[in-house]
């Protein structure tokens, strides 16, 4: 039996789901996209093209919904289904966008810059609980023009995993398409096994952007996967009450589908967020809030409820350093998320309301991410009888260790953390050195980089990536690329 967490009755799904096709029909949808507008407009939606709003009548929405995968897999480079969006299945990937990284013995963050992100992406690749690569670092050597390709163009040259990716720009989505097409083949192979998928953000309340709009229709015309990321603050951009801020999510994640699945219905979406519990007194963001946490699981409870494919950002911190309240954060969103079943957890090693990574945090995370897995595979009976035979036969001498049973099943019942999780006698850990978590975080980040062995890419494929990259660069007035060793 899979343990699970539920927060919302069915009742309840079905009345967030009500009010949030009565606010698509009124106050409607502000599309800053002529080209959705006009879709939307062909397709029975009421379109006030002077104010940008679409008026969105329920069968439409309902229509769109029908045509949504209810799973879809990302794959991996070697074109292996390595991540399942769908159902309960659970994986875990780093997050995206950080401004800024921790180094381990620092107290301040710096901006990174691309040989943070090298390092980033081969211990990343190298953790076997992290199921997917992101492009966790905006690197601050190059124009921010490039800065959402470039972090492609990095991963893709180390990544053996799935990517979580986004663009910041219409045009330089379609230079990320083709980056990702050198390594499917072609579009249509890229389609048929994508690997990696697109964070769309709604902004709240009600309102798409150009570029994001944009984004959403391309990746749903090239059947490149979207993740939804609608971001309501409660009491700031969205209502004050948790139930209110799901409501909000459905809405803008509703229209988000309408408008892809009418260009190209069938493609592949996820039912995203990356909302927040507004703290009124310093005026920030807690990502680690439980009630952060607790509208994260709502809105996917109401995304599983629709048969749809779910993601959310949680397994993170708002800590400065890596400590205490980083562990705890961390830990409960990962353990409430898993619970809830979500298919796409991200925010291993984030920091600092998203801002900030460390690769320390990642390593600890991972732990987590180990144990969550754990959690939600549950207890299993293993044998039948489950124990009197075997209790019998050991009898009142309670020696488990000697029979075969315990050599049996020991692995596949418990989860065995990496040196970073301190199981040791007091005095043994002394002998080692009395190291911190942190310490052994940093030992095994350190040992894993150390030891990535580069994915075998063609040599052309390395030089058709780079030229691409490159011809990027230029035109954003960079000469040359910052020079990287695989």
């Amino acid at each position: 039996m899979r343990p699970e967490l539920r927060f919302l009755s069915s009742d309840t799904i079905e009345t967030v789901l009500d009010e949030a096709i009565e606010l698509l029909r009124d106050p409607g949808v502000r599309v800053h996209s002529d080209r959705a507008l006009a879709l939307l407009g062909d397709h029975g939606a009421r379109v006030d093209m002077a104010a940008k709003v679409a008026y969105i009548p329920e069968d439409l929405a309902l229509r769109a919904l029908e045509t949504v995968p209810r799973s879809f897999h990302l794959y991996d480079f070697q074109g292996n289904p390595t991540v399942h969006y769908g159902w309960d299945s659970v994986q875990f990937d780093p997050g995206s966008a950080s401004i800024e990284i921790l180094d381990v013995d620092a107290t301040t963050s710096r901006a990174p810059v691309t040989a943070d992100f090298v390092r980033y992406a081969r211990l990343a690749d190298s953790l076997p609980a992290i199921d997917a690569i992101s492009t966790a670092l905006v690197c601050a050597d190059v124009p921010e023009a490039i800065s959402d390709l470039y972090r492609l163009y990095l991963a893709l040259l180390y990544a053996r995993k799935p990517i979580v990716t986004g663009a910041f720009a219409v045009e330089t989505w379609h230079v990320m398409k083709d980056l990702l097409v050198v390594l499917a083949g072609s579009e249509a192979a890229l389609a048929a096994k994508p690997s990696a998928v697109f964070d769309v953000c709604p902004s709240p309340p009600l309102l798409w952007s150009e570029i994001t709009c944009e984004n959403l229709m391309d990746c749903a015309t090239y059947s490149i996967p979207a993740e939804l990321v609608s971001m309501p603050l409660t009491g700031a951009t969205g209502p004050a009450t948790l139930l209110g801020a799901v409501v909000q999510h459905a809405a803008e994640n509703l229209s988000g589908i309408t408008i892809h699945q009418l260009t190209n219905p069938g493609a592949p979406i996820v039912w995203g967020g990356s909302p927040a519990a507004f703290d009124m007194r310093t005026g920030t963001t807690p990502m680690g809030a439980i009630e952060t946490m607790m509208i994260d699981c709502s809105y996917a409870e109401v995304g599983k409820h629709l048969g749809l494919p779910t993601h959310a950002y949680l397994g993170m911190s708002d800590a400065k350093m890596v400590d205490t309240q980083c562990g705890f954060e961390s830990g409960m969103g990962a353990i409430l998320g898993a619970l809830t079943g979500i298919n796409m957890i991200s925010g291993p090693g984030m920091m600092d309301f998203e801002s900030c990574f460390s690769l320390e945090k990642l390593v600890i995370d991972a732990e987590i991410v180990g144990m969550a897995k754990r959690l939600v595979a549950g207890v299993t009976p293993r044998e039948t009888p489950i124990a009197v035979d075997l209790i019998r036969q050991v009898g009142h001498a309670g020696n488990f260790l000697a029979t075969p049973h315990t050599r049996r099943w020991f692995r596949e019942e418990l989860f065995i953390p990496s040196a970073v999780v301190d199981r040791d006698f007091r005095r043994d850990w002394e002998r080692k050195g009395g190291k911190s978590t942190l310490q052994r975080a940093h030992e095994r980040a350190e040992t894993l980089i150390a030891a990535y062995q580069p994915k075998d890419l063609p040599t052309e494929v390395v030089a058709e990536l780079t030229a691409i990259a490159s011809h990027a660069a230029q035109a954003a007035g960079m000469d040359r690329l910052p020079q990287i060793d695989r």
